[in-house]
């Protein structure tokens, strides 16, 4: 099987020749690029050439085209500051919208135009063309609560809910025409998977959660699957509280971070849904031995049973040993799903 194959085989319900082997790399896959992180998040052909050396070398099933989550939002307006060697981040200072009554003014951008949503759109056709048929092509939008913290700033949008829920709920509903907008134009140029990144969905409670952030992940992963993309959603921190939600999106795909099981995962999602993770990116994964990787990702596999993919709770650190990596890999692929 190709990765591809072997991907949307797991997803599909269908046996596979092994496990899939998913790794969030970002800095790790920049150091493969041979270029300064922020050459990386804003030139497309170095993000290409450190996502599909990383993939080569490791055995990934996939490339993906996520740099950080600053795009859309700098596309409309906001300021970002870029660093030499790191991931460019929202100047939460100065948010976009830290007038809310820009708000009503506020125009969805052409991802075609944009500076920083036109490179990941080069980037997926860019993959298309080299490995296409070969890896899974992963595109990425920002999930609801992130995107809205990307635009207002994340403490004031904390705030938010609770003074002005009439302001959210307008705020979340640009969100969601934004991301399905950029969505539509990665799947046109190529992306099968569309990753949603929603970490700041972890930060509010689960009343929260259900009553304001839920409703709009759910019309984003319908929206997403209206367009004939794959979905798979990724919330960064502890979901502990907010997991049976999370299972009722209908993602194809669901990463735990390590802060939550896949016993919980799987307990709270029931037995078809396809759990991604999770062993610690840190104390497991960049600071163990092989043979503690490889114990770990079997603990993970017998927790979520065959409805898994391999992979860490969250993004491969830049640092992380190859051996360690490849000791995932192994794993991945001495184990078949009949």
């Amino acid at each position: 099987m190709t990765g591809r194959e072997r991907i949307l085989a797991m997803l599909d319900g269908k046996p596979t020749d092994s496990l899939p082997f998913m790794p969030m790399t970002m800095m790790f896959a920049c150091d493969r690029s041979g270029a300064p992180y922020r050459d990386y998040a804003t030139q497309y052909e170095l993000l290409v050439k450190g996502q599909i050396r990383t993939a080569q070398e490791f055995d990934f099933d996939y490339v993906n085209s996520m740099s950080d989550p600053a795009g859309e939002a700098a596309d409309c307006g906001a300021p970002v500051k870029f660093f030499p060697d790191q991931p460019p981040a929202l100047d939460e200072a100065n948010a976009l919208l830290t007038d809310k009554r820009k708000l009503g003014g506020l125009k969805i951008p052409d991802p075609y135009t944009g500076t920083r949503m036109a490179n990941r759109l080069k980037a997926v056709g860019l993959y298309r063309q080299r490995v296409g048929k070969e890896k899974l092509i992963e595109g990425w939008i920002e999930g609801p609560a992130a995107q809205a913290a990307d635009l207002r700033g994340i403490n004031t949008l904390m705030l938010d809910f609770y003074d002005d829920q009439p302001f959210v709920t307008d705020l979340f509903e640009f969100v969601l025409e934004l991301e399905l907008t950029f969505a539509k134009a990665q799947v046109a140029e190529g992306a099968e998977l569309i990753g949603v990144g929603d970490a700041a969905a972890s930060l509010v409670g689960p009343k929260i959660y259900q009553d304001f952030v839920w409703p709009y992940e759910k019309r984003m992963m319908d929206g997403l699957r209206a367009l004939g993309a794959r979905t798979r959603l990724h919330i960064c921190g502890n979901t502990r509280p907010i997991l049976g939600l999370m299972g009722q999106l209908g993602c194809d795909v669901v990463d735990l971070d390590s802060l939550a099981t896949l016993a919980e995962g799987r307990a709270a999602m029931g037995p078809n849904q396809v759990l991604l993770g999770n062993i610690d990116p840190v104390r497991v994964l960049r600071n163990g031995t092989p043979e503690e990787v490889y114990a770990g990702v079997a603990e993970c596999h017998r927790q979520a049973g065959d409805r898994f993919i391999v992979s860490a709770g969250c993004e491969v650190p830049r640092d992380t040993p190859a051996e360690n990596l490849r000791a995932m890999l192994r794993y991945a692929r001495e184990h078949a799903v009949a």
